[in-house]
């Protein structure tokens, strides 16, 4: 049912002509494919999932469909010429996915290592474990480009003197 969810909302989005109807498809599909993480039980991935795309990436996507004010429409005309790059691209993108798809082999993990893959405990014990001093980096390179943001964007306050 959520991969019904997640394709349908994701055909609705790519053919609707009203960009804000696009974007709350938008949204849907990445519930749906939240679900789906959950289902995997890969719950933080799921988490992380609804909070950096449906939150961050979607309200990012709101505010410049706001900002373009879209309801105006706007016709865009298009060659032969564009049409017909667009439909060999298409045929060659399905050509080698679906040459992928044969080559690829499926396979199955004992039910032991599937039951703890992606849960938050796992990732927990690797990332403060393993990956101590890489995951600190990472935060005192985030602090000091969230520094360097603040003192770019800091106006000067000059003197009457």
């Amino acid at each position: 049912m959520l991969s019904m969810i997640a394709i349908g909302t994701a055909i609705a989005m790519v053919f609707n002509r009203n960009a804000m109807y696009s974007v709350l498809n938008l949204i849907v599909c990445f519930f749906a494919v939240a679900g789906l993480y959950i289902m995997l039980q890969a719950h933080f991935l799921a988490i992380v999932h609804i909070i950096v795309y449906a939150g961050a990436i979607m309200v990012l996507f709101l505010f410049v469909v706001m900002l373009l004010n879209l309801n105006v429409p706007v016709h865009i005309g298009k060659n032969n010429y564009v049409r017909l790059a667009a439909v060999i691209s298409g045929g060659l993108l399905m050509v080698l996915l679906s040459a992928a798809l044969a080559k690829s082999q499926l396979i199955s993990l004992p039910a032991n290592e599937l039951d703890n893959t992606g849960s938050v405990q796992v990732l927990g014990k690797m990332l403060f474990n393993e990956f101590l001093v890489p995951f600190e980096l990472s935060s005192i390179l985030f602090i000091s480009a969230m520094v360097g943001v603040v003192i770019m964007t800091k106006k000067e306050v000059h003197d009457g003197a």
